[in-house]
């Protein structure tokens, strides 16, 4: 099943010319890892191509969803990366596929998002309210930017709890607590990954009501952070 899941993941893989002909072996690992969100995103007919670049920049992240041409972009930046499995580094190895793979639905809930029109929209019954003010409009564009960048990061990890409490409900805790860690170390609070209000929420997995699929599993929770968040 495993070797069925990978094989659909790869369907969807373009190596860049300059990348090789051959994956690495932790690029298989991820991927293999990605390959249970990945056939399900198939299913779902979400358009994705996954792209290995044949260097990383700095600061790229391993795994990020990108979206050109109509379609999303999965993009691996592994190579000549040196904190491409930073977030990883304190995880027993056999903890760590179960991370993968929410990592993987943490980035294909953007595409998701992104699919159904719903990019940087509030759901029904949402509007923005307050008054901000900036001597430099600049400022304004930014603070709005980066407000609507932490919305869509906490849709995103609310889904990749979601994704583990239908697929590994027995991983749901150790997957909690690892993200839990992972946001409450924020350098500025209020940044795009500050997703606390979100994440503090999921420590119970019922919060997530089991509907069509885990994109739509956490509406209910997402709307209940925005009100605390905003």
């Amino acid at each position: 099943m495993l070797k069925t899941l990978l094989t659909a993941a790869l369907a969807m893989l373009s190596l860049s010319a300059h990348a090789g002909a051959q994956l690495t072996e932790m690029e298989t690992r991820w991927l293999k890892a990605a390959a249970p969100v990945l056939a399900q995103a198939q299913r779902m007919g979400l358009p994705i191509d996954i792209t290995v670049q044949p260097v990383a920049r700095p600061n790229d992240v391993p795994l990020a969803m990108g979206f050109a041409d109509g379609r999303c972009k999965l993009v691996l930046s592994m190579r000549g990366n040196p904190d491409a499995e930073k977030v990883l580094e304190n995880v027993a190895a056999a903890d760590r596929p179960v991370l993968m793979e929410a990592m993987a639905a943490h980035e294909v809930g953007h595409c998701y998002r992104v699919v159904q029109g719903r990019w940087h929209a509030l759901p029904a019954g949402f509007e923005e309210t307050g008054d901000e003010r900036a001597d430099d409009p600049s400022l304004l564009v930014a603070a709005k930017a980066m407000r609507e960048n932490r919305r869509e990061e906490g849709y995103a990890d609310l889904v990749a709890l979601a994704w583990i409490q239908r697929h590994h409900p027995a991983s749901y805790n150790k997957t909690y607590a690892w993200l839990s860690a992972l946001r409450e170390v924020q350098p500025v609070a209020g940044a795009s990954h500050d997703t606390r209000a979100w994440v503090r929420l999921a420590k119970d997995a019922s919060l997530f009501a089991q509907v069509s699929n885990p994109f739509e599993d956490v509406a209910a929770a997402w709307g209940q952070g925005l009100l605390s968040n905003d």
